[in-house]
């Protein structure tokens, strides 16, 4: 329901010049930028709750004995730093939407004051970067661009080599942030806005409710450039080498590692897939490392530990992957609604929607 319906005075558009009308779009896609931010940041939340959520059963089939305490230590922690428009709107998509428990969120931000009804649902919020860093598996940098330089140095110090840094700061390019932190568990959506704009991003829904459209959940898929708004697609990839990362830090076997990426990630199919999957793509170790490499590789090893910002700007085994496996696109695009609870229908695969500008 749109309670300015039938108040014009109070709409954004009244008061504005007649030749400055054509400008307004730029007021849906600053939104749909926000809803394909949030999504995408709960997407890889989700994945990484879902992750390590399994990783504890995997390590003691393994033969390494963990108790209950060790289990629930292990709680994904989630940091933001910057507490406007995006770091507010970002924090309630999470807890709402992975859900992250509110203890296990916390905001960092110069005017803690100002977030009163986030304090009141249980998060903590405080003035302390660095503070933030050394507690957080993940950190989402939501701030300004001339604040970054200074919360780097912040930062930099109590940054463990295991925490990710994912970036929403569009102006600070990834090997400038990856020089600033000194640090390559960096992952930094790009995004890029085409000609063909349509603007179907709603104004007055929150961002958690324009995620249960189907509509709009389909729009924000990786693979889609509906609504005038692209993904670049090397964030997939940091994605899932950010996934092997974390395995690789729990000390788990590669072959251990495919098996637990492909029952959780390649799980959820197409319409078409052959009753048990018999068609199913499936994740093998040559699509992540190089044969050569793969060669010189024991079974019995573990992955070595990858450089997101090289992965993000460069090609990989896993871009030939994806390219080249039209059947994985839509699993993970299938993976992608199911996680949010929207239901593909036949039809509407990631092949449908893919737009050449997201390679």
């Amino acid at each position: 329901m749109d309670l300015l319906e039938d108040l014009e005075s109070l709409k954004f558009e009244y008061g504005i010049q007649e030749e400055d009308f054509s400008w307004l779009y730029l007021q849906g896609r600053y939104r749909g930028l926000v809803i394909k931010a949030c999504a995408h940041a709960t997407f890889f939340c989700k994945l990484l709750h879902k992750l390590r959520d399994t990783l504890p059963e995997k390590l003691t089939n393994s033969g390494e004995s963990l108790d209950e305490t060790t289990v629930a230590s292990d709680e994904l922690k989630v940091g933001i730093i910057g507490g406007g428009h995006l770091g507010k709107q970002l924090a309630l998509t999470l807890l709402q939407l992975v859900p992250i428990p509110a203890e296990s969120l916390r905001i960092s931000t110069r005017r803690p004051e100002t977030l009163d009804e986030f304090q009141k649902l249980g998060i903590q919020c405080f003035y302390h970067n660095s503070n933030l860093v050394g507690w957080a598996n993940v950190v989402f940098l939501c701030c300004l661009p001339s604040q970054l330089p200074h919360i780097c140095v912040e930062i930099q110090p109590s940054l463990e080599e295991v925490c990710i840094v994912y970036s929403f700061v569009a102006a600070i390019p990834i090997p400038r942030l990856k020089l600033l932190l000194n640090h390559t568990n960096i992952l930094r959506p790009q995004y890029q806005c085409v000609a063909d704009f349509v603007n179907f991003w709603g104004t007055n829904k929150d961002i958690t409710s324009a995620l249960q459209d189907p509509t709009i959940l389909r729009a924000t898929c990786p693979y889609s450039s509906a609504g005038g708004i692209v993904l670049n697609i090397k964030w997939l990839e940091g994605v899932f080498y950010a996934l092997l990362n974390i395995c690789t830090a729990k000390g788990l076997p590669q072959l251990q590692v495919l098996q637990l990426l492909n029952e959780l990630f390649l799980s959820v199919h197409a319409e078409d897939c052959e009753e048990g999957g018999a068609n199913c793509p499936q994740f093998e170790i040559r699509d992540f490392i190089s044969r050569f490499y793969v060669k010189s590789l024991p079974q019995k090893r573990i992955f070595p530990c990858f450089d997101l910002t090289a992965v993000q700007l460069s090609e990989t085994p896993f871009s030939q992957c994806l390219s080249a496996s039209t059947a994985l696109q839509d699993h993970l695009t299938y993976l992608y609604c199911d996680s949010f609870g929207i239901s593909l229908n036949k039809g509407h695969s990631s092949v449908d929607s893919t737009d050449s500008t997201s390679q």
